[in-house]
This record gives structure tokens, C-alpha cells and sequence, in this order.
């Protein structure tokens, strides 16, 4: 039983970073596939998952074209909804509303836009339907939060203490068998 990789990888950097990008489809910056393509070089999988949005799915193809395989994309990882503040800098958001969304995103979401416990949940489909292969998931920070908050049982105060720079890679050997059980094997940046 030795299980199996899951590299989750945030996508590179778009062209304007800086801004609450949850369904916007905000176009990848070229250095920031370049530096996603690099990460990728040396990781073990044989399956690509993706987000569909541009940002992820752009790295994915160019990733997939250097290792001969096609991405398979997954709405299911797309990046938190941020409502009303999709596209926005945080600054230009309510700071009381800012403060009382990162203490608890679920009681306090962006006027129209997702709650935490919705993306957990739709994060952990998408987990439980990644086969038990190596496997790539180029997604967003938010989303590799929630794989982290399900596979490891990380509350929310704990997961921000995560520093995920564009293009940064979290290896994970996930082990079969229920429940889900994983262990991180390394994180690069």
C-alpha cells in the first residue's frame, strides 16, 4: 500500500495579480505558464486535472503538451466565488466586511457570492473522483485550501497560514482506503 501523488498546483500568475479573481476569467500572464511548466517538470503523475477557468487551464494544456497527455478539466476546482468583489482589489472592498470574510468566510461571504463550506464541498467531489493514480491538479488557492481543510481536517485560521505564491506546488500522497488519509510528501515554490 503505498498510495498515490497528488500535486495540487496553483495556477501562475494572470496578468493583473492583486485582485479578488474567483470566476473572472482572468488571462494568464506568459512567465506565469512558463514558471507553472517549470514546477511541473520534475513531479511524477500521469493524469492532469484542471480548473476550467483560463488561468489554470492554460498552464494545464501547455503542461500537458510537454508531457504528451490532455488535461481533463473540472469546474469542480474553479477558485471561491467572490460575488460582488470578483475583480476587485480587496481595498476597494468594505474593510469590516474584508475582516469579518477572512475570520469567517462561511458566515460572512461576499454579498452574492460563494460560501466556504460550498466550495469544501464541491472540492471534496472532485477529490473523491480523482483516481488512484499520480496526479496534477492545476487549480487556486482557495481550492487547494479546501482539498487541505478536507483531507486534513485544517479549520480556516490554519489554512490561511498557508503561503501559496502563483505556481507554488503542494505534494501530497494520498493513501487508499476510507476515510481519506493523506500525507504531505513537499511543498515547492
Amino acid at each position: 500500500m503505498s498510495g498515490h501523488f497528488l500535486h495540487l498546483m496553483r495556477h501562475g500568475a494572470p496578468k493583473r495579480t492583486g485582485l479578488l479573481l474567483g470566476r473572472t476569467d482572468a488571462v494568464p500572464d506568459p512567465a506565469g505558464i512558463a514558471a507553472c511548466v517549470r514546477q511541473a517538470s520534475d513531479l511524477p503523475f500521469v493524469t492532469i486535472v484542471t480548473s476550467d477557468l483560463m488561468r489554470a487551464s492554460v498552464s494545464a494544456s501547455s503542461i500537458g503538451e510537454a508531457r504528451g497527455t490532455t488535461p481533463r478539466r473540472d469546474p469542480r476546482w474553479r477558485e471561491l466565488d467572490f460575488g460582488a468583489w470578483d475583480g476587485l482589489a480587496p481595498a476597494q472592498v468594505d474593510a469590516g466586511a474584508m475582516t469579518a470574510f477572512w475570520n469567517d468566510p462561511d458566515d460572512s461571504p461576499p454579498p452574492g457570492g460563494e460560501r466556504w463550506s460550498a466550495l469544501a464541498a464541491r472540492v471534496s467531489a472532485a477529490l473523491d473522483d480523482i483516481a488512484a493514480r499520480d496526479t496534477l491538479v492545476i487549480t487556486h488557492g482557495g481550492a487547494i485550501r479546501a482539498a487541505l481543510a478536507c483531507l486534513f481536517g485544517f479549520d480556516q485560521r490554519q489554512l490561511w497560514a498557508f503561503d501559496l505564491p502563483y505556481a507554488a506546488v503542494l505534494s501530497l500522497r494520498i493513501w487508499p482506503g476510507p476515510p481519506r488519509s493523506a500525507q504531505i510528501a513537499g511543498l515547492w515554490s
